[in-house]
């Protein structure tokens, strides 16, 4: 068993490195901060619109709460990997432009560690960062135009395992340790005629550190059929340990150049996140959760250049609070196995959201999100396995602000969640 669990979890980091360098964004808006930050729920989550603190389900993996793990399968061994594929347009004015891009986000793993103790682990996506566009602007006749290029790439990533444990029957309190690594770069070049200086601002940064989450659900049965679930988590804000530098380089006609660097020592953290969340289920058939999550970036400095002092420093006001609300549905027609209608075994699924900023652009808030998802869980059934399940959803994403560019995605992830019964014994008669 341990030769095979530790098998998945070289598999889950080798197959997510391969593909991570893909990348999972090209808006401009993850200029900012740390950039986009990603989508962190697989399978029957997707398809809800992410809402996760609440969903317990013993078939399905949920790393946005650990204390989820604790209701896996004792037979079971899961498996679960997910691809994106998503086109985004871009408005600004009368401009238009579109851009598509597809990654593999997550690959994770969970199973039963001994009775009343779940175990999960994998590679997810934390931030991403990629985007490249021009401005031009007219300075005068005598000196003429200056074109400045923007362009970022980059994200950060972690690697999890997490552990969830039953503590009484109604209540399971859970961990996920992770490490977080990444690399962010983003550069800012302008450039005119022969009468103007190049001027090139890099700025970079390597993270390493670690991150740190807490949770729990507390599961109350409402007569025979029906259940209400309550859920609960805790990020631990802290301080990454990284040191985020500038440099800024002024060339000249002749090819002659100065470069001028900075750095900040330890200036990037994480916040202290809550999320609370709710699901009803009746029957085993219909579930309707909703969640609801506070991060609070506000209270977090973040590097910028200050031109008054000519210097590279921690700059208060730059991030703000960043509040979620979730919903979503999953409906399941029939729980009869003997039912011969494969459409009757689908699991149909529904969500909404709305997530505001968190952070500024000219002192002005940036774009909210407003995002409907649908999705579909399609279950295997031959032979050989009938418990796994293909998991497909459908999210569009509007995100837009006053007097800013305006984006629409569409995005369509494809995860399958493989239940392999690895812990069953055999019988020999």
């Amino acid at each position: 068993m341990k030769t095979k669990i530790i098998g998945c979890i070289i598999a889950c980091a080798a197959i997510y490195t391969n593909a991570m360098a893909q990348g999972g964004t090209k808006s401009p808006y993850s200029q900012f901060g740390l950039g986009s930050l990603m989508d962190a729920s697989q399978g029957i989550s997707r398809g809800m619109n992410g809402v996760g603190m609440a969903l317990r389900e013993g078939n399905q993996i949920n790393t946005l709460n650990p204390a989820s793990y604790a209701a896996v399968d004792s037979l079971t061994m899961l498996f679960d990997a997910g691809v994106t594929l998503q086109t985004i347009n871009f408005k600004e004015g009368s401009l238009k432009q579109n851009a598509s891009m597809a990654d593999v986000e997550y690959v994770v793993g969970s199973f039963r560690a001994w009775k009343g103790v779940g175990m999960a682990f994998g590679v997810k996506p934390f931030s991403s960062v990629g985007y490249s566009y021009s401005t031009k602007n007219t300075l005068n006749n005598s000196v003429g135009s200056l074109t400045e290029t923007y362009s970022g790439s980059g994200g950060l990533h972690e690697v999890f395992l997490g552990i969830g444990w039953q503590v009484l029957k109604p209540l399971s309190i859970g961990v996920n340790a992770g490490y977080l690594w990444g690399d962010l770069n983003r550069s800012v070049t302008s450039s005119g005629g022969s009468n103007v200086n190049t001027l090139v601002k890099q700025y970079s940064v390597s993270v390493s550190n670690y991150d740190l989450s807490a949770g729990m659900q507390w599961v109350q049965p409402i007569g025979k059929r029906d259940r209400l679930t309550l859920g609960a988590t805790v990020g631990i804000g802290h301080s990454l340990k990284a040191d985020p530098t500038m440099s800024i380089t002024i060339m000249n006609s002749t090819g002659t150049s100065d470069t001028t660097s900075f750095k900040v020592s330890d200036g990037l953290k994480l916040p202290m996140t809550y999320s609370i969340g709710a699901a009803y289920c009746h029957a085993k058939k219909l579930t309707v959760a909703a969640d609801w999550s506070l991060e609070k970036w506000g209270s977090i400095d973040f590097p910028a250049f200050n031109a008054s002092t000519n210097r590279y420093e921690l700059t208060p006001g730059l991030l703000k609070d960043r509040m979620k609300v979730n919903a979503g549905v999953d409906w399941l027609p029939s729980t009869n196995l003997l039912n011969r209608q494969y459409l009757s075994h689908i699991h149909y699924r529904f969500g909404v959201g709305i997530a505001t900023p968190y952070y500024k652009i000219g002192g002005q808030d940036g774009p909210k999100e407003l995002s409907l998802s649908a999705g579909l869980g399609i279950p295997i059934m031959n032979g050989i396995n009938s418990r796994s399940v293909v998991n497909v959803s459908v999210q569009w994403a509007h995100t837009s602000a006053k007097d800013m560019i305006t984006e629409n995605a569409l995005r369509l992830n494809i995860g399958v969640t493989f239940n392999e019964r690895w812990f069953a014994k055999w019988k020999v008669e």
